[in-house]
């Protein structure tokens, strides 16, 4: 029996009728059933039909992307002639990540990976010295790590499948070397899977009618999730932005007022830091505890001689006592060998303090107050980030998300952008506190 018209028979049985065929099943009717996609995914999981270049997968997480590419480049491998290829000539294939770690856990030996989901008898062999799968026609894919885009710098591939490109360290680089040699065969395709980030990237794609668009949200993928999984991203991110971008693959714009925006973050980001002259731990305390509470803003930050900030880490917790948020903030104050822990006091006061004391006495602790609004604060960091004297040092998803939503109608409307303020005194007691200006040199080219 042909696995088209056994999956097309069983799709229409009931359960009896189910519970009988199931049974008289042979072992290579089991296999086949198992490995057909058409019968196993979603209308909306299955590749556009047509002529297309490039097949752009944008949906919340756990949407089930991963499978889809996979499964994508099985029906091109292992088909019947599948690639067009001169004759005698291996078909090669681009496998692309954000690191050749994420590639290997995620397209390759991950839950949905090639190797998972690939039938035994037509398994690629991985070789991970060569980063390289070959499939037993002779077909080979290649792995390339956005963190080096110059790996793409040469190579020719028929078919590509490029995942979470939005979060890729070099992404307009290792995009177009990646295009440059898609060159091999008659029809050269990619394939692209991501949750979505406003990057500039992505808005060309999205508004560009040569891209099929394929979007999608994780609770219709929710017969394969855990319950307890929906049920608590659901309570967590239900109606806000993050929510909409990682659950329901929007791709957001920016807010208008914020004082960030998507371009102004991507211009900052850095991978190594510089050797940094001054480090902080700043911490905008909750005002209540318990799972409900607003999150405590944990951020470590450090400055180098030129005066340039630097975020290093987003330690923000949420639903912790105040005693084991204060334990969190020391832990980071240690493992950066921070100089000061500065805390916001104006709800928590005297008993901000004590929590830190309590944990540790010798901690070099600066209370803050505020005495101007969240958006009068903000603006003077802001403007820092305008003048390119604050780098991240990689992507921080939570905190950007609350940079690029926060403006005064945000505020008026109640808001409580923990990360920001914890963000703000951070670059503040770096920057803009008097005693700590850095003397910046002039430098005459």
């Amino acid at each position: 029996m042909k696995a088209e018209s056994l999956a097309a028979g069983v799709a229409g049985l009931g359960a009896k009728d189910l519970n009988r065929l199931v049974s008289g099943l042979s072992d290579r009717d089991c296999e086949a059933l198992l490995h057909d996609w058409k019968f196993w995914g979603r209308a909306a999981q299955l590749p556009p039909e047509g002529d297309w270049f490039c097949w752009l997968v944008m949906a919340g997480r756990g949407f089930g992307k991963t499978r889809m590419g996979v499964e994508w480049l099985r029906s091109q491998v292992e088909g019947p002639s599948p690639l067009s290829a001169p004759k005698g000539t291996p078909e090669r294939i681009a496998l692309v990540a954000d690191s050749f770690l994420d590639g290997v856990q995620t397209m390759v030996q991950g839950e949905s990976g090639l190797m998972a989901c690939s039938p035994e008898a037509f398994r690629p062999h991985f070789e991970v010295s060569k980063k390289r799968l070959v499939w037993p026609n002779g077909i080979q894919a290649f792995l390339y790590s956005s963190e080096s885009p110059d790996q793409l710098r040469g190579p020719q591939h028929g078919l590509a499948w490029a995942d979470e490109i939005a979060k890729w360290s070099h992404v307009e680089e290792t995009w177009n070397n990646l295009l440059f040699g898609l060159r091999l065969g008659h029809s050269p395709r990619v394939m692209i899977t991501t949750t979505p980030r406003n990057i500039p990237l992505l808005r060309r794609m999205v508004e560009d009618d040569r891209v099929h668009v394929t979007r999608g949200n994780t609770f219709e993928n929710k017969a394969n999730l855990p319950t307890v999984f929906l049920e608590e991203i659901r309570q967590r991110y239900e109606n806000t932005r993050i929510g909409r971008q990682e659950l329901y693959g929007e791709l957001l714009t920016g807010i208008e007022g914020a004082l960030w925006n998507r371009d102004l973050l991507e211009g900052c980001r850095l991978d190594d830091l510089p050797e940094l002259s001054r480090i902080v731990v700043a911490v905008d305390p909750p005002v209540t505890s318990g799972p409900d509470a607003d999150q405590c803003g944990i951020i470590v930050a450090g400055r180098d001689e030129a005066g340039r900030a630097f975020v290093v880490r987003d330690e923000t917790v949420q639903g912790l006592s105040p005693l084991d948020w204060a334990r969190r903030a020391i832990r980071a104050y240690h493992e950066f060998e921070a100089d000061r822990l500065v805390a916001e006091v104006n709800n928590g006061g005297d008993l901000v303090e004590s929590l830190i004391r309590q944990v540790d006495p010798e901690v070099s602790y600066l209370p803050v107050r505020a005495s101007r609004g969240k958006a009068v604060r903000a603006e003077p960091v802001a403007a820092l980030y305008e003048q390119g004297r604050v780098f991240h040092q990689g992507i921080f998803p939570e905190l950007e998300e609350e940079m690029c939503g926060f403006s005064q109608a945000e505020v008026r409307k109640g808001k409580s952008p923990d990360r920001v303020d914890a963000l703000v005194w951070a670059i503040t007691d770096l920057l803009l506190r008097r005693e700590n200006r850095p003397r910046i040199r002039q430098i005459i080219y």
